[in-house]
């Protein structure tokens, strides 16, 4: 009873324990740590310029355990998008001779309804286009622009083409 009237009196999720809520309140607050992130993350995601990642419905970049979001280039991730445990955007590399300068990338664009598996890595300037599922582990190299399958690897190669209409029917049913 107690839990829903502290979910509702500080309009929580109710799909999250209230014990993460108080982890990201004592991460942000009491030790600073992505203070500048305006939504809930986990305590051991790093996100770094928040203010460059422009986030769709209901998605929450570094709300997994381990998350490491550098959006120095820029993150764009539509609607319903899921960031499994583990996983690093990176859209800004170093200079290969000074490696404090960072080189310009295109941002990162990671389409709607994705979802990045566990330890994935998304490297700068990619492009995911819609209903793209990256397997755990992957690394992307290059871009995916036509959405609608599975990839996989080091470095990510298309593994499965998923069923366009079965997708399109989830899309219009949220």
């Amino acid at each position: 009873m107690l839990k829903r009237v502290v979910q509702k009196a500080f309009r929580l999720r109710t799909d999250v324990p209230v014990n993460f809520y108080l982890a990201h309140f004592f991460a942000k607050h009491i030790l600073r740590q992505n203070r500048d992130v305006k939504w809930a993350i986990h305590f051991t995601s790093t996100v770094y310029f928040p203010e460059r990642i422009t986030r769709g419905k209901n998605v929450f970049p570094g709300d997994s355990p381990n998350n490491f979001i550098d959006a120095t280039n820029g993150i764009t991730i539509g609607d319903y998008t899921n960031i499994g445990p583990g996983v690093g955007l990176i859209s800004g590399n170093h200079d290969t001779i000074d490696n404090s300068i960072y080189t310009k990338h295109p941002p990162i664009n990671i389409g709607p309804f994705c979802w990045l598996g566990m330890n994935a890595i998304i490297l700068p300037g990619v492009v995911l286009g819609d209903f793209t599922s990256v397997a755990a582990g992957a690394v992307v190299t290059k871009s995916f622009p036509q959405g609608y399958c599975i990839i996989g690897g080091n470095p990510a190669k298309v593994i499965k083409l998923l069923d366009k209409e079965a997708c399109e029917a989830l899309r219009k049913s949220k």
